[in-house]
């Protein structure tokens, strides 16, 4: 079971029409429909399970523009000008804190790429720097291991996944949004070639724009439409240990482990080396759009055949908007946690921080990261459908990302002009041939 995610109360009436829907209630959905809202547009939220109950509940929380993609990185910027001030724009606290996050180097290879990672980010890196010595050595008290150096951005930081997705949906809510948790989207409806309504389990809304925002579930409501989306997920486990003294404020990142200091006084800990990827129909059926990441990435990637094959095969089978859909079959997806992942992370975090020696394990989780073969999200117009816009794909990059990313869907359906250059997410480069050009920089 994931984690315990803060309430979101559903509206009672399905309202017979609206400007746009968005389907999916994680923090891109949030985020877009709090940002439509608050510009007057009138925006319904259909959610199938409850708000922020996968991946944008099971995330580590970071909040980063350290290592990131080249081409992320000025919505990153944007989103961490949000971030500092997202308790006062949603009147809660979100759990956001600017503790910095390092990624830490143990060979000269690891320095060279966060090196090299500063001189492409150019002017975008801002206070990102290199650190060393006594001043690494603060920043992480109580290791007994010594690190090379580590690439450290002091403004990054780290909010709290269970508060922060259900705080926006109810900040959008009190902006004038609809939210409908326990309502999926079966199918949308197009007139004269353009999107005109979705057909959901409690009844029809009609509207103008559906902007797309399912992650993991994103592919099959794309698929139903005729629409190729070349999206697999990625099994990222993570564990929260119960409170500790003297551990590191700044969240770090080593090739053993990853760690972020929560509000609670506890750890959320994760491998920073490994994610299990699960074989499924669609596996084969994107192949070739995933060698590139492959190719790279292939020593970080355990690959495993299942039960999970099965799952997907029965979920991906066509149904009509009369009938029960995937999403009602499977509200909430949650996958069991690696353990074995867990249990070397925790090895690894122990014998570098003998503080958490015998610290208990509060609870263990898994989540399915939506990727894309290039890594970077999907945010934009599907021009074979008019009013049809996609916001998936994140790569495991959505919670840090999310409040801008939301912006930008905003802007995108309202033809306002985008807070950033969404050309780098378009989705047309995954259907005329682009070859994907994946970043794994860190």
């Amino acid at each position: 079971m994931g984690p315990l995610v803060e309430p979101v109360t559903s509206a009672e009436r399905l309202p017979p029409q609206t400007d746009v829907i968005i389907v999916g209630g994680g923090i891109i959905g949030a985020s877009a429909a709090f940002s439509l809202a608050t510009r007057g547009v009138n925006v319904v939220l259909c959610e199938k399970g409850h708000i922020a109950g996968e991946q944008s509940s099971r995330n580590w929380g970071w909040c980063r523009r350290t290592g990131r993609d080249p081409r992320e990185l000025p919505l990153v910027v944007e989103a961490l000008k949000l971030w500092p001030s997202m308790h006062q724009l949603v009147g809660e606290d979100v759990g956001f804190r600017s503790t910095g996050i390092l990624y830490v180097c143990d060979s000269d290879a690891d320095i060279g790429r966060r090196e090299a990672w500063l001189k492409l980010a150019g002017d975008l890196s801002l206070d990102s720097r290199m650190v060393a010595g006594p001043e690494l050595e603060a920043l992480l008290p109580g290791a007994t291991r010594k690190f090379r150096a580590a690439l450290y951005t002091p403004s990054d930081g780290r909010a709290e996944p269970e508060k922060a997705a259900p705080a926006i949906a109810r900040a959008a809510a009190r902006k004038g949004a609809t939210i409908l948790t326990g309502c999926a989207v079966r199918g949308i409806e197009t007139s004269g070639g353009r999107v005109s309504g979705v057909v959901t389990e409690k009844g029809r809304i009609g509207c103008g724009a559906v902007v797309l925002a399912g992650g993991i579930w994103s592919r099959l409501l794309s698929q139903s439409l005729g629409i190729r989306l070349p999206q697999l997920a990625v099994r990222a486990s993570v564990m929260r240990t119960a409170p500790v003294e003297g551990g590191p404020e700044v969240a770090a990142w080593t090739p053993g482990f990853s760690l972020r200091k929560r509000l609670d006084g506890g750890y959320t800990v994760a491998n920073g080396s490994a994610n299990r990827y699960d074989i499924v129909p669609a596996s084969f059926r994107y192949l070739a759009d995933y060698f590139p990441v492959l190719k790279m990435e292939w020593r970080h990637l355990q690959l495993r055949f299942g039960a999970r094959f099965f799952e997907e095969w029965r979920l991906s089978r066509r149904w009509d908007s009369d009938e029960v859909s995937p999403f009602e079959k499977v509200r909430v997806m949650d996958p069991p946690p690696v353990g074995r992942q867990l249990e070397d992370a925790r090895r690894a975090l122990e014998q570098a921080f003998p503080v958490f020696k015998g610290v208990p394990i509060a609870q263990q989780w898994a989540g399915l990261i939506d990727a894309l073969p290039d890594t970077v999200p999907v945010i934009s117009p599907v021009d074979r459908l008019p009013g049809f816009f996609l916001a998936t794909g994140f790569s495991g990059h959505g919670f840090g990302i999310g409040p801008a990313a939301g912006h930008l869907v905003a802007d995108l359906v309202t033809g306002t002009t985008p807070i950033v250059d969404p050309t780098p997410f378009r989705y047309s480069r995954l259907i005329d041939g682009t070859r994907a050009n994946p970043y794994t920089g860190v």
